[in-house]
């Protein structure tokens, strides 16, 4: 299907390995167990659950305090259809004022990468894809959903496949329009949207893309909104290093 998961240390044991100012992009440690360990001044993100750090759980701890930075983010939550609604509601008006925040720049620094990670085009063209994976293939059951112009993680070694143009290099605005049409399609189904159908499973097709395992509606609305948190969080701390430029 065209996943490339890279180097692999499955089972390694490392001794006294020194990972100073290293970088590791995309790394699975589901599973690895470190011990004795020196983690002084490191920056961790991502899917965290289960991690236990000097045996406490931090999971919750780390969810807690990001809720109290942004109590808004419970709203992600939602499991009825008048939450989502809001949620939603929520996400489009955050997305809204940042991309007005980013026109107040150049167009060029809109295509510069921070600390190498996506850009802030990059960012809403892998939103687009998010968006296909998660309402079009799997909710609406489109064989082929993708958008050409949508952007996959390094894991992915065959784009081609999904239908994907790794060459393709869009202006911001022809973006945003894609951008729009797809954020318009998760609000008409939100908005639709019925708790009888929130439980329906949903089975994906059988063409190359993700997921590959059946998820239930409710499930995969909460990814896109997961998603586009996420997201929309590190465009912003982006955009903090890019404006004093």
């Amino acid at each position: 299907m065209g996943y490339d998961k890279g180097p692999s240390l499955a089972g390694a044991r490392l001794e006294d390995a020194d990972f100073a100012n290293a970088r590791l992009h995309a790394p699975n440690f589901e599973g690895a167990k470190i011990t004795d360990a020196i983690l002084e001044g490191a920056d961790l993100s991502g899917a965290i659950r289960g991690l236990r750090v000097n045996g406490v759980e931090v999971a919750p701890l780390v969810m807690a305090e990001l809720e109290r930075l942004f109590p808004e983010r419970v709203k992600l939550r939602a499991t009825e259809p008048e939450g989502l609604v809001e949620a939603w509601t929520m996400i489009e008006g955050i997305w809204e004022r940042t991309v007005a925040r980013a026109r107040t720049l150049p167009e060029a620094s809109l295509f510069e990468r921070v600390d190498d990670e996506w850009s802030f085009v990059e960012t809403l063209r892998h939103l687009i894809m998010a968006t296909d994976c998660w309402l079009r293939r799997m909710v609406k059951g489109i064989d082929r959903p993708y958008h050409p112009w949508g952007l996959s993680g390094s894991w992915l070694s065959d784009p081609v496949s999904w239908g994907l143009d790794p060459d393709a290099a869009p202006f911001l605005d022809e973006v945003l329009a894609v951008r729009r049409g797809r954020m318009d399609e998760v609000r008409q189904t939100i908005v639709d949207v019925t708790p009888q159908e929130l439980e329906r499973v949903c089975v994906p097709p059988s063409t190359p893309g993700h997921p590959n395992s059946p998820h239930t509606v409710l499930e995969c609305l909460h990814v896109i909104l997961d998603e586009e948190w996420e997201h929309h969080r590190y465009a912003v701390r982006d955009l903090m290093t890019l404006e004093p430029r």
